[in-house]
């Protein structure tokens, strides 16, 4: 019986192999000759090779040439060759041994030097010492930090926020925070280097949208809808992000904030939004381009700030809801992993906004001195006046490049140097030019504070003018 069926199945398998298409045949019979071969060839051959006396050993060593750790710079790269301060970078700043108006320093507010501000950072000096020496996890958490997260949650009219102790590492830890491999980051062209760094880290899939373009945004934002559609069941975990800033550092511009909210809900992204230049100088009572617009501060998902600019502190933070900033106390690497926030630099910042809360005409006198040296630079011979009216950092870019930009930074160079020598202090906005994702031409950046008189601007303005007209023509 068992021989029977043993029969009967190979005269099946035969009848198989006479119905089998012949490609099929052919790819079978290549599989079987490639698997003989592969049985009975050898994995590897041993090379012959001849052993090296000691003599030529020693030979090829010496020829051995390493490559160099870092790549040459020159002795006369700015980064070498800096300008030394004496004394607080405030209202007048002393470089070099020389006493010049500043508009370099980013203390819009001119908090920096302000006597309430001192006292306050002594007191705390004197209460907890100059540092913290730990995370904010392992015993760095003092009191002075949760009053200040408490006063700039209720500040932002926001539930909750958080501080870094570091700048620039607040939205570069965020963004990873919460965007991970896999999702999809919508990010403007003009983004500063924090924000690039924090994509970066994050490993999602980064999108580019032309500065400020609403139209190129939704174009990108079409095209992922159409992707999300072929594939349903990964469009259900892959989280999209739109990352923008207030006012961009690289070109002094608002964000057309409106329009981003009105595509946030149409493609159901989420909005990050930078507000370091904003923070301290939009809005009625300063709280920034959401202030600004008359956007609802519940429209943004995440608000992140530094506090070394209108604060005249150290550090930045972040606010939005309670869950999302309580996600940060948990992956925030900058919080997680570095020493907290000096108590004198929460206190100091705690006090910069008891002055701006106090004081709400600030903001506005601000404006109104960004607007008067805005209109004085314009018509410079050979220059144009990047940047919004009312932002406190604008810059000053060459109107027709030289083709080389090594040219372009020292034509610019020479125009700082000779307005410092008529005790204007300025400077040209710097980039890490081999990793910046868009590198924006080389500027000298202009930087506006309350303290800085009328008859001040005014002789700025005219100062450049007239070095720039002797630099370029």
């Amino acid at each position: 019986m068992a021989t029977a069926a043993e029969q009967w199945v190979l005269v099946e398998m035969v009848q198989a192999l006479y119905e089998a298409p012949a490609y099929h045949l052919i790819l079978e019979g290549i599989l079987i000759l490639w698997i003989i071969r592969l049985l009975f060839s050898k994995t590897y051959k041993l090379q012959e090779r001849s052993d090296l006396t000691v003599k030529e050993k020693e030979e090829l060593i010496e020829e051995w040439q390493p490559e160099p750790l870092v790549p040459p710079v020159s002795g006369d790269h700015p980064a070498l060759n800096y300008n030394v301060v004496s004394g607080p970078p405030s209202h007048n700043i002393v470089v070099n041994g020389k006493k010049c108006v500043n508009f370099a320093s980013f203390n819009f507010l001119g908090l920096l030097d302000d006597p309430r501000v001192k006292a306050a950072a002594l007191v705390s000096l004197r209460k907890y010492g100059v540092g913290t020496c730990g995370p904010r996890g392992f015993y760095g958490t003092f009191d002075v930090h949760l009053d200040l997260e408490d006063r700039l949650a209720k500040f932002m009219q926001t539930e909750e926020a958080i501080i870094y102790s570091y700048g620039f590492a607040t939205i570069a830890s965020a963004i990873p925070a919460y965007s991970k491999r896999g999702d999809i980051v919508f990010v403007d062209r003009a983004a500063c280097f924090a924000i690039q760094k924090g994509l970066q880290a994050s490993r999602s899939d980064i999108q580019l949208f032309k500065h400020n373009d609403m139209a190129d945004l939704e174009r990108l934002l079409k095209e992922q809808e159409i992707e999300d559609q072929k594939n349903p069941r990964k469009a259900r975990v892959t989280r999209r992000f739109i990352v923008v800033e207030g006012l961009y550092m690289n070109t002094g511009t608002i964000c057309p904030l409106p329009e981003l909210v009105k595509l946030k809900y149409k493609y159901k992204a989420r909005i990050f939004l930078e507000e370091s230049l904003s923070f301290g100088v939009l809005g009625e009572h300063g709280r920034g381009v959401t202030e600004h617009f008359g956007i609802s501060i519940d429209d943004i998902d995440l608000i992140s700030a530094n506090m070394e600019n209108s604060l005249a502190s150290i550090g930045g933070f972040c606010c939005g809801r309670s869950f999302v900033i309580d996600h940060q106390r948990l992956s925030g690497q900058g919080y997680c992993f570095s020493a907290s926030l000096p108590p004198l630099l929460a206190a100091a910042a705690i006090e910069a906004l008891n002055i701006m809360e106090e004081n709400p005409g600030i903001f506005s006198v601000l404006r109104e001195k960004c607007k008067r040296i805005h209109k004085a630079l314009q018509g410079i011979s050979g220059l144009k006046v990047v940047g919004e009216s009312f932002s406190p950092a604008f810059h000053l870019q060459l109107q027709e490049s030289t083709g080389s930009r090594e040219e372009d930074v020292k034509l610019l160079q020479e125009i700082v140097n000779h307005c410092m020598d008529r005790s204007i202090a300025l400077t040209q906005a710097r980039y890490l030019e081999k990793e910046e994702k868009c590198l924006p031409p080389p500027s000298i950046r202009v930087v506006v504070t309350v303290e800085q008189t009328d008859e001040e601007l005014e002789r700025a303005a005219r100062t450049i003018k007239e070095v720039a007209q002797a630099v370029l023509l």
